[in-house]
């Protein structure tokens, strides 16, 4: 079963675009518009809220930040 055909906006550029296997890029309209919406998490300009992480997990951690 393969996906349906549906009409969706870019995320980025709100350019109409359908959702379909052939698209690679979904829900983007481009690699352009994938790639500056990646920028943008990797920048931290977009970002998940949440509780900030506690002391008491630290433990978990070494030194380098890693799981021991």
């Amino acid at each position: 079963m393969g996906i349906q055909k549906k009409d969706i906006t870019c995320p980025h550029c709100h350019k109409k675009n359908v959702w379909t296997e052939d698209n690679m890029f979904r829900p983007f309209c481009s690699e352009r518009c994938q790639l500056i919406d990646l920028g943008g998490w990797a920048s931290e300009q977009h970002r998940i809220v949440g509780d900030p992480i506690s002391s008491a997990n630290s433990d978990e951690f070494d030194e380098s930040g890693s799981p021991e």
